[in-house]
């Protein structure tokens, strides 16, 4: 047991930052996937294939899901760069991932006692979290223009 609790102590943080993050990230999630279901069920398809009777798992299937993944898709997509800059955040105040695991936030902040001398300890993780959010930022973006079927394809 005490093997375990030094275990907990090193790297703790990670399961407490995943909560938190996954706490807060999908209720946006739950809320588009709500929006986008309530209008796909107005729409002239659906109500045919109900007037036709196909049961409503038929129509989830068919009709509902595919139209609604999509955005969905975008959506998670464009909330990791959020949920990374809520643990980099965390981490650099002291509340997210513990020492032995790696992150940039925890990075950014041990660099601040030595950022007149080494200012590049600092630097080259804060570019590192910049880069991989506009990335997915930019990832987002492009699977929001691909698979939005209101865009001309010509």
């Amino acid at each position: 047991a005490a093997g375990r609790a030094s275990d907990q102590d090193s790297g703790g943080g990670l399961l407490k930052v995943v909560v938190a993050i996954g706490a807060i990230g999908w209720v946006d999630i739950c809320r588009l996937t709500r929006a986008q279901l309530l209008t796909l069920r107005q729409k002239d398809y659906v109500l045919a294939a109900k007037a036709i009777g196909a049961s409503p798992l038929q129509i989830a299937v068919r009709h509902l899901l595919p139209n609604a993944l999509a955005p969905l898709i975008v959506a998670i997509t464009l909330g990791v760069p959020a949920a990374m800059f809520t643990e980099a955040g965390l981490s650099f105040l002291g509340f997210g991932i513990n020492d032995p695991l790696p992150s940039w936030g925890k990075m950014v902040a041990d660099s601040n006692s030595y950022i007149r001398v080494y200012w590049h300890l600092g630097l080259f993780p804060t570019l590192m979290i910049a880069i991989t959010m506009l990335t997915f930022s930019f990832v987002g973006d492009g699977l929001r223009d691909a698979l939005d079927p209101r865009t001309n394809k010509s």
